[in-house]
């Protein structure tokens, strides 16, 4: 089996554009890799910086067309939505404070988005944001990655075919190191906006991987929360926000199962990792192991018997998981292609939309408006529980 992905062609590539993403930014150029990938996509316009001469530059760079450069996002989403040729899609990649006003700006525009995560830094705004992508009726697709992993949503078809039974115990962490000593006073700019509540939001070490481990566990298990209890800490001296989050987790009963339990770890301060993003799965029948630095293997054990490694498009590997798959067995597969696996899965949705009338179809999975609304909301009620003594709390 080589691959079962596959994203509709005809009508031309999907005209997108980018807020943020210019000299000096990082998650810009994944999204634009990821954007191209299956030739789906032309990036045709941008306001690539808050700074209308690096944004210029950028997008020269680029090689963008200059009457395409635009010094603010309001300025590109009014000029664009009045172009014949105008977008119909826009990639959000700012920090998390300039989400919001980003993301209305192009959905009152009648542009889809999509948006890195969190979806804002503020549970406030995204609630609002949540309210006019809804009546919008346009697509807002929010790239938390690791879903489009094709082990992934092997793990999520397994737990959803009952083959794990019922679940009982989440285990995810997603320790790093890059934060050990303060990088946001040498210059930085990645640290520097990660590490300021202005900019940031709430949330230090939880916002910014938290959400990414809460939001898997979420995708795979599809368990809801109940309530957490989280104990944050800013180890750097002189650092607002969290560098590392223990947080207990309690579920909601599922039928005649009770509750699972969980615990999460997210750490920017744990010397050797670099980004150990890792999930355990354990049921009444069995337990799923995954780890982000081998990405292709999901190891599966069936209770009483020996530990199986399930591996991308190998012997075991389900529909699901073909799916999203692009190379043959045993070729690395990561990062990179999770992310364009979210991108293909919007350029489906985007494609079915151009059709008056036309919906996104049935089989299309990607993180939302709503997964993003909760990923805010947990990354705010681990800092309510923290500041309380770690007592029990309620999204």
């Amino acid at each position: 089996m080589v691959s079962g992905r596959q994203v509709e062609s005809g009508s031309g590539p999907i005209r997108y554009g980018m807020v943020g993403g210019g000299q000096g930014a990082f998650i810009g150029a994944v999204h634009r890799i990821a954007a191209r990938i299956d030739g789906e996509f032309e990036l045709v316009a941008g306001a690539l910086s808050s700074s209308p001469e690096r944004a210029k530059a950028s997008a020269a760079e680029l090689g963008l067309d200059p009457e395409r450069s635009y010094g603010s996002f309001a300025e590109m989403a009014k000029a664009e939505a009045k172009r014949s040729d105008g977008i119909e899609a826009v990639a959000i990649v700012t920090p998390n404070h300039m989400h919001w006003p980003a993301a209305k700006a192009f959905l009152e525009a009648g542009i889809h988005v999509i948006c890195d995560k969190p979806l804002t830094s503020t549970l406030a705004d995204a609630r609002k944001l949540a309210a006019l992508a809804e009546k919008s009726g346009k697509l807002f697709v929010l790239t938390h990655n690791y879903t489009g992993y094709p082990m992934i949503r092997q793990a999520r078809e397994m737990v959803a075919s009952g083959q794990l039974g019922d679940i009982r115990v989440v285990q995810a962490e997603y320790p790093q190191d890059w934060l050990t000593e303060k990088a946001e006073d040498s210059g930085s700019k990645q640290a520097a906006w990660r590490t300021d509540p202005k900019q940031s939001g709430a949330g230090g070490s939880t916002g910014d991987i938290g959400t990414h481990a809460y939001n898997l566990l979420r995708f795979v298990t599809g368990l809801e929360l109940d309530s957490l209890a989280a104990d944050l800490d800013a180890f750097v001296p002189g650092r607002a926000l969290d560098d590392n989050a223990h947080v207990l987790l309690r579920f909601k009963p599922r039928g005649k199962a009770p509750g699972a339990k969980g615990m999460l770890w997210a750490s920017q301060v744990a010397p050797g990792n670099e980004n150990g993003l890792k999930l355990r799965v354990y049921g009444t029948k069995g337990g799923l192991e995954w780890t982000q630095a081998d990405p292709n293997y999901l190891w599966w054990t069936p209770f009483g018997q020996p530990k199986q490694l399930i591996t991308r498009g190998g012997a075991g590997s389900g529909p699901a998981a073909a799916r999203m798959t692009r190379v043959p067995p045993g070729h690395p597969e990561g990062y990179l292609e999770g992310f364009a696996n979210i991108y293909a899965e919007a350029a489906r949705a985007i494609r079915a939309m151009r059709k008056k009338g036309g919906k996104p179809p049935k089989d299309v999975i990607f993180p939302t408006v709503q997964d993003g609304v909760e990923g805010v909301a947990f990354v705010e009620a681990c800092v309510r529980s923290s500041k309380k003594n770690g007592a029990w709390t309620k999204l």
